[in-house]
């Protein structure tokens, strides 16, 4: 009897030990799944990118098009790379009914954020004043098939000035203003317009002391525009020829030799003749 219950008891330590064995890996592998979870879940905190919402175009919205709620869509951007003068909320774009409506002022692309600097104030007309950079004036200059670049220019260009006049009594030819924009040629101020048009006028955008000098080189010569490229940033830096300088021609004083006379008279006719200066 004595020997069973010990065999009993054995066997009760044994299963007891073998248990809690069990558990101890079970509990072993726990911390280590647990612990792999706190690893996995810091590296995915580092790779989230933080977001705000901002106003896209929900398609592509042209110059002159009155923006409507319909036209809009709102998506996540990476907040880091937010632009500048973008909306969070449709509401801000739209305003109230009683605020009016707004114009896109230029091209937007589907997708593209809607800029403040894109689209008019709430109940402003779109026009040319609309597209002036703060401090900056519009000035219209008048030009023909030559000097306006024969209709290929269009609003949104940049150009370079130059002025033909006289100057100490020679014709010369000079670079007055670089990298100007075209806001307006004629009445037409769409950016997006394709149609070549030759200009009889062109409006710029420059600042009120270029106003002056402009005003000055169109009454006393004229002014010839030349197209840049579109992603042309250089400068010519000054320029300046006249016809000598064109052609290679140099002036050479001549020394002027004093020629003296004296009149004879014989009987009434009266003869110059030359003499010896003295």
């Amino acid at each position: 009897m004595r020997l069973v219950f010990l065999l009993v008891l054995f066997i009760g330590i044994g299963t007891a030990g073998y248990a809690t064995l069990m558990i101890k890996n079970r509990f072993t592998d726990y911390q280590v799944k647990v612990s792999q979870l706190e690893n996995e879940l810091r590296v995915s905190r580092g790779q989230i990118v933080e977001t705000t919402p901002v106003v896209v175009a929900a398609g592509e919205l042209s110059y002159g098009h009155t923006l409507k709620e319909t036209d809009l869509a709102l998506i996540n951007w990476p907040s880091a790379d937010l632009p500048a003068n973008v909306y969070s909320s449709v509401e801000d774009v739209i305003g109230a009914e009683e605020d009016g409506v707004r114009y896109i002022k230029r091209k937007i692309e589907a997708g593209e954020p809607i800029l403040s600097t894109k689209v008019t104030n709430f109940g402003e007309d779109i026009g040319v004043n609309t597209l002036l950079e703060p401090g900056t004036r519009a000035f219209a200059i008048r030009v023909d098939v030559a000097s306006g670049v024969s209709g290929f220019i269009q609003p949104g260009d940049e150009v370079d000035i130059y002025w033909t006049g006289t100057n100490l009594g020679q014709v010369i030819t000079k670079l007055v203003l670089e990298k100007v924009q075209i806001i307006a040629i004629d009445q037409q101020s769409d950016q997006d317009s394709s149609r070549p048009t030759v200009a009889r006028t062109v409006t710029l955008q420059v600042s009120p002391n270029i106003v002056a000098n402009l005003v000055q080189f169109q009454s006393s010569g004229k002014l010839t525009l030349s197209l840049r490229g579109v992603e042309d940033t250089s400068t010519a830096g000054p320029i300046e020829v006249d016809t000598s300088t064109l052609i290679g021609n140099e002036i050479i004083e001549v020394e002027e030799t004093p020629i003296c006379t004296r009149t004879v008279r014989r009987g009434v006719e009266a003869i110059v003749v030359e003499v010896p200066c003295e």
